[in-house]
């Protein structure tokens, strides 16, 4: 059987999501990994049944009640992301809170230090504009090349440099929205600190 990389992943996460259903079904409480891979696993899913993005949000904050959780889990994870398969194309869905609101010093709670964080020190950026012509919002996470986004979207680099050389100067583990017929300016730092 030959599956490509993406499919890998996709058959691990499921595999990940059904040792969550197997410890559920006995009455065991879930970690983070399992509790995340389930959610993601749902997720994929409901994409491939061509639910809408609001939808699929929605219910993907249902999948494990709060009570199921180890202590600390909805502290630790914060939000999850996962590019699944819509009738339309792939997404990046982006769910925040998917296990509820943390206790606020509980069992994994982040406790950021004072002051801010330079991010990609000394890599030159650019300024693109991403525009929507698609019929539903996409987000763009923190690291993906912009030549490998959702089809719908264009990229217009303002340097001329190749979209495939840049990323979002966002935080890892964030990502940009960017709503039907839409146009977002965004910072882009360049790959590997090349310049422009």
């Amino acid at each position: 059987m030959h599956l490509t990389p993406r499919e890998q992943e996709r058959v691990l996460l499921h595999s990940a999501a059904e040792l969550a259903r197997r410890r559920l079904a006995r009455g065991a409480r879930l970690g983070a990994p399992e509790a995340i891979a389930l959610v993601c696993d749902e997720i994929c899913e409901l994409a491939w049944d061509g639910h809408d993005l609001d939808d699929v949000v929605r219910r993907a904050r249902e999948v494990v009640a709060p009570d199921r959780l180890v202590d600390g889990v909805a502290a630790a994870v914060p939000s999850v992301q996962v590019e699944a398969l819509f009738p339309h194309g792939t997404t990046l869905v982006h769910v925040d809170r998917p296990f509820g609101p943390p206790a606020p010093d509980g069992p994994g709670a982040v406790r950021p230090a004072a002051g801010g964080i330079d991010l990609a020190p000394g890599r030159a950026r650019s300024e693109v504009v991403l525009r929507n012509d698609g019929e539903q919002a996409v987000w763009v996470s923190s690291h993906v090349p912009l030549d490998r986004l959702n089809r719908s979207l264009r990229v217009d680099v303002s340097d001329g440099t190749d979209p495939g050389r840049l990323r979002l100067d966002i935080a890892a583990g964030t990502a940009l929205r960017i709503e039907v017929g839409a146009a977002r300016t965004a910072t882009a730092v360049h790959l590997g600190g090349a310049s422009p």
